[in-house]
């Protein structure tokens, strides 16, 4: 099961990347994540910051974890994809959860966003480092798919729905090895 090792994780840049997101967004203004997990420690940290959270999941055991450690927040099971709602959020966060669907969907999953947020809302994702193909790789004995554009296509992707870039760096860069790179974006739609 993979709930339990990935609830462990932390890579320690989660943290000023989070706080740079939340900036001028005031509580207790309602943010979604998309691809929550089970809540560690992103949903966590939002919601000690006195946040109301939706988090959006397809893996149950995750969302299994979420709902006992965080029953303040509301948690759906969902994929990214198939997520619609009319409801108005000041922040969408995406943190390593886009690199997981084919590229191809990116574009329009990033349109949904947009619509969702509230005038002048925020979203931060993370997106693969470089121009790879598509690959599975494993994970805690999991077999994972990763996708990604790069992060130059992925701004531009952005900036054409309306966004302006507030952060944009490398959380680590791509190897000659098995690490394709992530890369993470902070932007406001106006």
């Amino acid at each position: 099961m993979v709930a339990p090792s990935w609830d462990a994780m932390f890579f320690g840049e989660e943290q000023r990347v989070v706080d740079t997101f939340l900036a001028g967004i005031i509580a207790p203004a309602a943010i979604l994540d998309l691809g929550c997990g089970t809540g560690r420690p992103i949903g966590e940290y939002i919601l000690n910051r006195g946040y109301e959270l939706v988090g959006i999941d397809q893996a149950v055991g995750m969302l299994q974890l979420a709902r006992v450690r965080f029953p303040q927040a509301t948690w759906i099971e969902s994929r990214i994809e198939d997520f619609h709602t009319s409801a108005q959020f000041a922040g969408i966060v995406c943190w390593d959860a886009l690199f997981h669907i084919e590229r191809s969907a990116h574009a329009g999953i990033l349109q949904q966003m947009a619509s969702m947020l509230s005038p002048n809302g925020k979203i931060m994702i993370t997106i693969g480092g470089s121009d790879h193909p598509a690959f599975t790789d494993t994970m805690f004995g999991q077999s994972f798919f990763y996708d990604s554009h790069p992060p130059e296509l992925g701004v531009h992707l952005l900036k054409q729905l309306g966004f302006d870039i507030i952060a944009a760096e490398f959380l680590n860069l791509p190897t000659s090895e098995r690490d394709k790179g992530r890369y993470c974006i902070v932007a406001t739609h106006t």
